[in-house]
């Protein structure tokens, strides 16, 4: 089957959800740190409106279909194995994603891969592995999981997750699965969004899942927090660039599913802005200065459209040069 057109996105498809809502000001946005402050029970605000998204479902190739609406992009692979699910989205969701797996077919949820340890990314996973789903992740994921995360650039501390929703299979190399009559080759990146950092290809179908190392049409957050960087995510972009075709379906962790010349968009908008605050840096510019320079100006009418707008997106690139 052909990729899906593209779509409109929907604020609900990314774990600051809520924050569409609540971030527009007279003047402009506020930046996430603004918006947390502000806000109380935040977790409790995603979870609310997880609770209402609706779950869109896309079949792409290979028995590869891919649930948007809760959460970061979630992939499924059906077949008599049971399912393997990519990314476990927000548990407020699951009454809708129990009713979009059931629409693909009756077989139980056997794996779950996560492709980082983000809430959006991960939050699933307990009652997704009560369902009987087997857990596997980066070993920097669990470490995350397991443990109180602290997120500056959200100023939110995360609890540990419960023991239910830990991965029990870890790895820090790339792996090959085989599950459904699949091939799944497993690509462990350096650091870039985060240092845990997945995307899984599924090789007969071509259908690529980059974890949140791509956000398409949309500028990325970057969590430094836990060892992400503008320079690793450049990085990680050139990597699955070269893992891809122009036939490679590719699934981004936010945004409408695409294809290689939109990743290499991704990637060269990236660049370009890099490029832009490391020379205002060496000019010996203040942050401040910096964003009131506005270096991402030739790209925010796209990619500023969503909860990290320039201002945003130029305090994480200067953080990384």
């Amino acid at each position: 089957m052909s990729t899906p057109t593209r779509h409109q996105l929907s604020r609900r498809g990314f774990c600051l959800c809520c924050l569409g809502a609540t971030a527009a000001v007279a003047g402009g946005w506020l930046t996430p740190r603004e918006v947390f402050a502000q806000a109380s029970g935040i977790v409790d605000m995603i979870r609310g409106e997880a609770a209402k998204a609706k779950i869109t479902v896309h079949k792409l190739r290979g028995n590869v279909s891919v649930l948007e609406g809760s959460g970061g992009n979630i992939a499924v692979l059906t077949g008599s194995d049971g399912k393997l699910l990519v990314d476990a989205g927000i548990t407020a969701s699951k009454p809708r994603i129990v009713e979009a797996l059931d629409s693909l077919d009756a077989k139980p949820i056997k794996r779950l891969i996560n492709t980082h340890w983000h809430f959006d990314h991960c939050d699933g996973n307990e009652w997704l592995h009560a369902a009987g789903a087997t857990i596997l992740a980066h070993d920097n994921t669990l470490r995350h999981l397991a443990s109180t995360q602290r997120v500056e650039d959200w100023n939110f501390n995360f609890p540990p997750a419960p023991a239910g929703a830990l991965p029990t299979e870890l790895t820090a190399t790339d792996k090959t699965l085989h599950h459904n009559g699949a091939t799944i080759s497993l690509k462990v990146h350096q650091p870039a969004h985060t240092d845990g950092d997945i995307s899984v290809y599924f090789t007969e179908a071509d259908v690529l899942h980059t974890g949140d190392i791509w956000w398409n049409g949309i500028y990325p957050f970057i969590d430094y927090s836990t060892g992400g960087s503008i320079d690793g995510t450049i990085r990680e972009a050139d990597a699955i660039i070269a893992m891809t075709t122009d036939k490679t379906i590719i699934v981004p962790g936010h945004g409408p599913i695409g294809n290689r010349a939109q990743l290499v968009e991704f990637r060269d908008m990236l660049a370009a802005i890099r490029g832009n605050v490391a020379a205002l840096k060496a000019k010996g510019l203040s942050l401040d200065d910096i964003v009131k320079a506005k270096p991402t100006a030739a790209f925010d009418a796209k990619w500023g459209q969503f909860v990290v707008n320039g201002a945003f997106f130029t305090r994480i690139a200067y953080e990384g040069v």
